[in-house]
């Protein structure tokens, strides 16, 4: 009898924490709704920041001038790299203005950081070597040695070749020691170091322990709260509790979310944990974000890691299409067998199924696109890398809108409203669907290339230039050479895009061609007009 109650304790315990975990997942849902609100936030603390930069450069104001740019990189660091390495490069040249050599010094040590946070190993160390570390006061010297430590960490992390991983984990554990020997006990930094240390040790209890402190006993930023909460969760994942992994995930998410972090590993590895568990749909949603942050920070080894995983869940989700597919199959049969009223519209829903068909075929077709596209992440192609986020979320849509169809067809056959039947599926506009589609496409190609239009303008005289009339972003002209920009140069592929025959792809390139005053490197001139 104490066995079967201790059974049941243990079963409810496990339910009540189900459900926990559920209403955390859609309370991170809601969040994820509002990331554009807290990336507007800190965009706007940034112009207010760069407002107060210009106003000390124009007095020569370069102590305030140095300030300001460590607190525009402070605000870049985890959000664009570009940026970040831009005011970072700015603070250096002006510490050297005012020979500062102690800030110039501590500008390159936050250089280091964001080098490495943008997947730079090498170049993150050997900035880092440059360093004149005796001049700094201690508390930069900690900073110093802590940057180097998580160098050579990743190094072990990302590195292709295994034989160096131990070496590379050596020189990290002894850097991280020497940082600690300069930071004060039982202080912010002091836990977080010590927590990094006894993570990378395999230390788990001791690793739970320095974050779980670090957490209880400090007021950290949303920032640092994502940095602990994430590593508590990869300790409670590598240790086997699952559940405890999905809560920490779940908070360090939030709190990246809330501090606008884009170089973040939570939703990745969330996604992860949420795909072995069966939450298919979720995972694909979490991993499509993680892609897009690794993507507008521009991490390198982030976007890497993601493509390694997306081929995979997408496969899962085909799969489950192709269920589908095969269900709605046989319910065509049974009801053609029941109800010989509705064969005009089993003719309507064998064209739809035919649709579906091609949509799988497309869908396969971004599977290799995207098996493809990891080889080409690791040259750091950022225009290809751009449109994986875009197709996916274009399919997911289609995909969804067949969902909704299916279920109007149901409702409709199961009501026998048979009219509504024919109706439904004689106002569904693929015209419609496929202009939708190509202003989906204008939208995120002016987004690379904004200045597209006026570039490829120059390579023609002021009477044979494009014009674009005031409803439309591109013409077709424009997309057949922006699918050439972007690296697409079969015209098969580029008709069936446009729904254009070959011939006609192949007449508007002669045509456009031969108005060029490039006529003899068209090819080069149109692949050189640069992306943002």
């Amino acid at each position: 009898m104490r066995i079967i109650i201790i059974t049941c304790f243990l079963l409810l315990s496990a339910k009540l924490q189900a459900q926990d975990l559920n209403q955390m997942l859609v309370e991170l849902d809601s969040k994820i709704e509002m990331k554009e609100f807290y990336t507007e936030e800190k965009l706007n603390t940034i112009q207010k920041l760069k407002t107060r930069l210009e106003v000390y450069s124009s007095d020569k104001n370069y102590t305030k001038e140095y300030e300001t740019c460590l607190k525009l990189f402070n605000e870049y660091r985890s959000f664009i790299y570009d940026s970040a390495f831009y005011y970072i490069e700015k603070a250096k040249y002006t510490a050297l203005a005012i020979n500062d050599t102690v800030g110039y010094s501590k500008a390159k040590v936050k250089q280091g950081f964001v080098l490495l946070s943008s997947g730079l190993f090498k170049e993150a160390i050997d900035t880092l070597e440059t360093v004149k570390v005796k001049i700094l006061p201690d508390s930069i010297k900690a900073q110093y040695y802590s940057v180097i430590a998580r160098s050579y960490y990743d190094l072990a992390d990302y590195g292709m070749d295994p034989s160096f991983i131990k070496k590379y984990q050596q020189k990290g554990n002894s850097y991280l020691d020497i940082a600690l020997n300069y930071t004060k006990e039982n202080t912010d930094e002091y836990w977080a170091r010590e927590g990094l240390k006894r993570m990378k040790s395999e230390d788990w209890k001791g690793a739970k322990h320095a974050f779980t402190y670090w957490i209880n006993n400090y007021d950290l930023s949303q920032h640092s709260m994502a940095i602990a909460t994430s590593s508590l969760g990869y300790i409670y994942s590598i240790t086997g509790s699952e559940d405890k992994a999905i809560e920490y995930l779940i908070l360090a998410a939030n709190a990246d979310i809330e501090s606008a972090t884009k170089e973040t590993v939570a939703l990745r590895n969330l996604a992860k944990i949420l795909f072995a568990r069966g939450d298919k749909k979720r995972a694909y949603k979490y991993i499509i974000l993680a892609m897009e942050d690794a993507t507008f920070y521009n991490a390198r080894h982030r976007k890497i890691e993601i493509a390694s995983i997306l081929p995979i869940i997408e496969g899962e989700r085909l799969a489950l299409v192709e269920s589908q597919k095969s269900k709605l199959i046989w319910l065509t049969i049974i009801t053609a067998a029941l109800a010989s009223l509705i064969l005009s519209f089993l003719v309507v829903f064998y064209f739809q199924l035919k649709k579906l068909k091609k949509t799988r075929i497309k869908l396969q077709l971004s599977i290799n696109n995207l098996n493809i596209l990891n080889t080409q992440l690791r040259e750091a192609n950022q225009i290809k890398e751009e449109y994986i986020g875009y197709f996916f979320n274009v399919n997911s849509e289609y995909i969804e809108k067949l969902n909704t169809f299916q279920k109007n067809v149901l409702r409709k056959i199961n009501q026998r409203k048979y009219d509504d039947l024919l109706k439904l599926v004689k106002n569904t506009n693929m015209r419609k669907e496929r202009q939708f589609l190509f202003h989906r496409f204008d939208e995120i190609f002016l987004k690379i290339f904004p200045d597209f239009i006026n570039e490829f303008n120059k390579l023609f005289l002021e009477q044979n230039q494009i014009k674009i009339k005031p409803n439309e972003l591109l013409n077709s002209e424009l997309r057949i050479f922006g699918l050439i920009r972007l690296g697409i140069n079969d015209n098969e592929k580029i008709a069936t895009f446009l729904n254009f025959s070959v011939t006609t792809v192949y007449t508007y390139k002669t045509k456009v061609k031969a108005r060029s005053i490039y006529k003899n490197n068209f090819e080069e001139k149109l692949m050189a007009i640069k992306a943002i």
